[in-house]
């Protein structure tokens, strides 16, 4: 006998064709018609008619000018009612932003999915010349301080996963794509309660990142303060370290953790 298929496991191909399309603006906010059908692999008349139903009700927008698309207002909706009703994004909003203009730096949160990390909330610094990410924006595990501060504290299995890529991706001269030193790399962020990118994902720009915990010592995200390596040297570095960690403490007692070994 069949056995029945799960509601879980049910599927309609035409709404996953229709997300699939959406989820290419997590890698780029403007893509014209021909970088969807390149990225999804779907024939042009698919594509075509997926993005002009979902323009139709709003989760795109087409650029007159070029024909491109973009994320439409129905989008934006929708991430503001998961930011309503997130209490992790609620809490840290305001933290994020003291911390920006205490700083003029750039301040980031990054949670785990799978083996990528996503950008989940961020503030822009007040300097003229600042680190730019997307909310969203979706990067490796391994190169940057936020990503290594997620993988340090990862399960053992996500590590494995990671370490097993024997490409893993070089952004730069600095990133690390040796195993070893990956490892070796973990083991100093578990240690010492942070982590420090310098040009690892781009070539001019560092970053300290720190873990936020809640309930029993589980990990939930990771705060990271972003700028350009010229103003990241020397008493700077100390101190914008000391004050991500202090930001950091300060989210994860807000979530119930109540104190910070790491």
């Amino acid at each position: 006998m069949k056995e029945p298929i799960r509601q879980s496991e049910r599927h309609i191909e035409a709404v996953l064709a229709a997300l699939e399309v959406l989820d290419c603006f997590l890698m780029a906010p403007v893509l014209t018609t021909k970088q969807l059908i390149d990225m999804t692999g779907l024939t042009r008349n698919r594509v075509m008619r997926l993005t002009g139903t979902l323009s139709y009700r709003g989760y795109l927008v087409q650029v007159q000018e070029t024909g491109a698309f973009t994320p439409g207002p129905k989008v934006l909706a929708l991430g503001k009612v998961f930011e309503r009703n997130n209490n992790l994004v609620q809490l840290a909003r305001p933290i994020l932003r003291e911390l920006a203009l205490k700083t003029g730096e750039s301040i980031s949160m990054y949670v785990r999915d799978g083996l990528e990390r996503v950008v989940l909330a961020r503030e822009e610094g007040t300097q003229f010349i600042r680190y730019n990410v997307s909310e969203g924006q979706r990067m490796d595990l391994h190169a940057g301080a936020g990503g290594k501060v997620l993988l340090a504290y990862a399960p053992a299995e996500v590590v494995r996963a990671v370490s097993e890529d024997e490409h893993l991706a070089s952004h730069t001269s600095r990133t690390i794509t040796d195993i070893q030193e990956l490892s070796t790399e973990l083991e100093k962020i578990r240690r010492q309660g942070f982590a420090v990118s310098m040009g690892e994902r781009i070539q001019d720009a560092c970053a300290i990142a720190a873990p936020v915990f809640e309930g029993e010592d589980q990990l939930i995200c990771a705060l990271a303060i972003v700028g350009p390596v010229s103003r990241f040297t020397g008493a700077n570095r100390k101190i914008f370290t000391a004050q991500i960690l202090a930001v950091a403490n300060k989210l994860s007692k807000a979530l119930g953790f109540e104190t910070q070994t790491h």
